[in-house]
């Protein structure tokens, strides 16, 4: 019985969320070997409000001619670049439709390894509704081997992730959204990565304010400071776990294995915290940084820079 209860959960969860999703085609318009205006990388995406804005993978629309979404009901409408980011693979789209209903989003700082995971898309670009495979969160704050970002950490999945599920949602068995499919490695059996919800959500905000992503820098990469029963661990932080070096954290003496818990005046429990709290101080500006080292309390001062360049996640990804 408790399996049967498990299925339909899955099976209501599945029925919340696919109405969300649409496929996503990026139309070239000049292509040395190709003709004009042949279909050239198809992804997948998903509504994220009431004003028309769905997510996909910043690599699914890249060097695009025109862009092409496709509902759940078979609707198909142009979709405009509202802006991308590179550096998490993600880029956010304006489309004139109403009617398909906004993910709801959960917490990914509360993710937990071995809990389900839902990989939602259009799997092969097979025709049809979107392909369901399910799995669990392998890992939780994973680096990609050929990312540069030091911050950000990937949510790491054995669901089925294939090309054409590149920027579908990953959800949990609730149907809220944990993040945003975006990597396989082809040499690998039930690896893929997702960006956080979390991320995304911070991401989306400044795409939509900017059109692309500044980001305040520290140089450090970092994990929420979790106990091994998933809750946050005390006293709450993050984590520390590498300094970049001459980079700005460095350069104020912060120390790998440092958990920092205060940025200015807001207080630190999350990677999602450090991020926001980021946000809000200017580049070239000084901020106040409060950590624990060895259990002793150690305050340092931090002048943020400009995160580095973005480099394009351009290997083993899912949906080229």
């Amino acid at each position: 019985m408790a399996l049967a209860a498990q299925q339909e959960e899955l099976v209501a969860a599945v029925a919340t969320l696919t109405p969300s999703v649409v496929r996503v085609v990026r139309v070239t318009e000049r292509r040395r070997h190709r003709r004009a205006g042949e279909e050239t990388a198809a992804g997948s995406g998903f509504v994220v409000d009431d004003r028309g804005h769905v997510v996909t993978n910043y690599h699914v629309v890249r060097e695009s001619g025109t862009i092409q979404v496709t509902f759940a009901d078979g609707a198909s409408v142009s979709g405009e670049l509202v802006g991308a980011d590179p550096l998490t693979d993600l880029a956010l789209l304006r489309v004139v439709r109403k009617g398909p209903p906004a993910v709801t989003w959960a917490d990914s700082d509360r993710l937990r390894a071995g809990q389900f995971a839902i990989a939602v898309g259009n799997s092969l670009g097979l025709p049809g509704s979107p392909t369901v495979s399910l799995g669990v969160v392998s890992a939780v704050g994973r680096p990609l081997p050929w990312a540069s970002h030091v911050l950000e950490g990937l949510v790491q999945t054995d669901a089925a992730i294939n090309p054409g599920n590149s920027g579908g949602p990953l959800a949990d068995l609730s149907g809220k959204v944990i993040g945003v499919n975006t990597a396989i490695v082809p040499y690998a059996q039930g690896v893929g990565f997702a960006v956080p919800s979390n991320t995304t959500r911070w991401v989306l905000d400044a795409l939509l304010e900017h059109g692309r992503v500044v980001r305040p820098w520290l140089g450090i990469q970092a994990v929420t400071r979790l106990d091994g029963d998933g809750t946050f661990a005390k006293p709450a932080g993050v984590y520390v776990v590498e300094v970049v070096p001459n980079g700005p954290a460095g350069q104020a003496g912060v120390r790998e294995g440092d958990v920092l818990t205060r940025i200015g005046p807001h207080p630190i429990a999350t990677l999602h915290d450090l991020l926001v709290a980021l946000s809000r101080v200017p580049i070239g500006g000084v901020v106040d940084v409060v950590s624990r080292r060895a259990g002793a309390e150690v305050r340092t001062v931090v002048r943020v820079a400009e995160g580095p360049r973005p480099v394009e996640a351009t290997s083993h990804v899912a949906g080229e």
